[in-house]
């Protein structure tokens, strides 16, 4: 059974491009609002259920994060692949900040991995605050999983990395 995201409502969210702008336990910089540091966040339950939901082909979204989950599962399978031939966590460090250099399309671009699944932007400004919104996340996304995908000693974690061989919703990430 896929497991669907805890954010079911949605009052007083800011959404953009049909996405609820969650709330982050972050100290990035970014338009996502600050989340309690005891509080469960959206990049939480990206990482805690990924190992689960990436054997999934399907998933049925019943709630707009749910949206949200299944874009930052991608971005995680994405950013295993990356570590997977990195054997320190100083190299898994620069492989996973190079990739959050990267250009961060947004629906309606080419290179977005799930056209339909967002609304395409209905202004520029609403494509900026998306892509913005998704760079955020991604980058923090990135510092937990460096947390989980490597032991204190700053050897990969092989049963964190063996899951870079998934395909999430039988999408090759590259």
């Amino acid at each position: 059974m896929v497991h669907h995201s805890s954010f079911v409502d949605e009052e007083g969210v800011k959404k953009a491009c049909g996405c609820p702008l969650l709330p982050l336990k972050s100290h990035i910089k970014g338009p996502a609002p600050v989340s309690d540091q005891d509080r469960t966040d959206i990049v939480d339950e990206a990482i805690t259920f990924f190992r689960a939901n990436v054997f999934f082909r399907n998933f049925n979204i019943q709630s707009p994060a749910d949206k949200l989950l299944i874009y930052l599962t991608f971005y995680i399978n994405v950013a295993l692949k990356r570590l997977e031939g990195c054997r320190t966590l100083a190299e898994g460090t620069k492989a996973i900040i190079n990739l959050g250099l990267e250009k961060v399309s947004v629906p309606g671009e080419s290179g977005f991995p799930f056209p339909g699944l967002f609304a395409d932007p209905q202004s520029q400004k609403e494509a900026e605050l998306f892509r913005k919104y998704l760079k955020q996340t991604r980058e923090e996304t990135s510092g937990r999983l460096l947390s989980v995908a490597y032991r204190p000693n700053g050897t990969p974690n092989k049963w964190w990395l063996a899951f870079a061989k998934r395909k999430f919703m039988n999408i090759i990430a590259l």
